[in-house]
């Protein structure tokens, strides 16, 4: 159809899918949407487009998930490479991983020129420079391939800062010093703010060359109370602890991990650190506007509560600065009657709300943050700051009973 549309999860000449169908399954799997799609797309890989690989699996001859390994491998091959993998491997039986990297190699070289001689370009531009996730002590690693006269010359000025850090009093070692380093030299790169002041957040910024810091500071009416620091809703199903404590930890909205109180104060004292600390904002807080263009205000109290799309199991985030978005989805539809404010506001990526709006996944708003999803088939799911639960009872498969 012209919205639920067929998608292609498997490789050439396999069938493509029910969009709307796929998401359904996947949620009564308990897989997330992206890796329940590739689940998926390895089993159609093998039963259209290697029908011997499959046949070893039904016999049990092959392990299934050294077949879901395979179909990742063949996926992106034409139709006739497809078969010429499969051909081999019934005609060797098992191979190595090493070998059956060598075997389609040869598939795409024998059925693919075109193909092969892009990919002998492209690993001539295989340059990068990444960073892991924030590990719990505020640390990442990073990745790596440079050019070589860029590695000579970016190894040359670590080595000299450390030496003239350790000429200063820097007692720390010397790939210590070297890693720190590696933080002034970005440092000096970062450019200079202008101060302003946010005339609808009441945001003053202050600046000076160097990192930048955003604290949301959130406060509710249990702050004082309890252990509750605002960040996510009082969860319902919990028992209250007897004895609170005051919460260490803090949340990194960029990549949404947690980080220690500890770790934020040592980033805050780093020197020519701009500090913008933002008007206390009260997630709970609830007043609407009387428009359907939703304000800056409101969504930023519906992001800092979700964080990422309520659909079960999907993760995308609601920061734009990860790369990815989320719409913000009237619960009840502004034309017939909901407000525009965060009791009413949902955070969906683009592929959930398209289903929430054309087929018939829906959802109820529990309490602020939680959610209760009921699939085209009547499947129940609660979704909440912890994550997706499935609430129906496990279905037999055996159709007699």
């Amino acid at each position: 159809g012209v919205i639920d549309t067929g998608v292609p999860i498997a490789g050439d000449g396999a069938p493509l899918v029910s969009e709307f169908h796929l998401m359904e399954l996947i949620a009564v799997l308990g897989r997330s949407p992206d890796g329940g799609r590739a689940y998926v797309g390895r089993i159609i890989e093998c039963a259209w487009r290697l029908p011997n690989l499959y046949a070893a699996v039904v016999e049990g001859r092959l392990a299934p998930w050294r077949a879901e390994r395979i179909a990742d491998l063949t996926r992106s091959l034409n139709a006739e490479a497809a078969a010429f993998v499969d051909r081999q491997l019934a005609a060797v039986g098992g191979v190595g991983w090493a070998q059956l990297d060598r075997l389609v190699t040869e598939a795409i070289l024998r059925f693919d020129p075109e193909r092969a001689e892009q990919e002998r370009q492209a690993a001539a531009d295989r340059r990068h420079f990444d960073f892991d996730d924030i590990d719990s002590n505020g640390q990442v690693e990073s990745h790596s391939l440079l050019d070589a006269a860029d590695a000579h010359d970016l190894d040359q000025a670590l080595t000299r800062r450390a030496i003239v850090r350790g000429k200063l009093g820097d007692t720390d070692s010397f790939d210590v010093r070297r890693s720190k380093s590696a933080g002034d030299l970005a440092r000096q790169d970062l450019s200079l703010d202008l101060l302003f002041a946010d005339e609808e957040t009441g945001e003053v910024i202050a600046t000076s060359p160097g990192r930048k810091v955003v604290l949301n500071v959130h406060i509710t009416d249990t702050t004082l109370n309890d252990d509750e620091t605002g960040n996510e809703p009082e969860n319902p199903f919990a028992k209250p602890d007897p004895n609170p404590v005051a919460n260490p930890v803090g949340r990194w909205a960029d990549k949404q991990v947690p980080i220690s109180t500890a770790q934020i104060k040592e980033w805050l004292r780093a020197r020519d650190t701009t500090v913008i600390v933002r008007p206390i904002i009260d997630l709970a807080d609830c007043v609407p506007v009387d428009s359907y263009e939703i304000p800056d205000r409101i969504r930023q109290r519906v992001q800092l509560r979700d964080h990422s799309c309520r659909f079960p199991g999907c993760g995308v985030s609601t920061s734009s600065t990860t790369g990815h978005s989320c719409d913000l989805d009237h619960a009840q539809p502004h034309g017939q009657g909901g407000v525009t404010c965060p009791c009413n506001l949902v955070p969906l990526c683009r592929r959930h709300h398209r289903a929430k709006t054309f087929s018939r996944w829906r959802y109820l708003i529990v309490l602020p943050g939680y959610y209760l999803w009921t699939s085209p088939n009547s499947r129940h799911f609660l979704v909440g700051p912890d994550g997706t639960r499935a609430l129906d009872p496990p279905r037999t498969v055996d159709p007699d009973e």
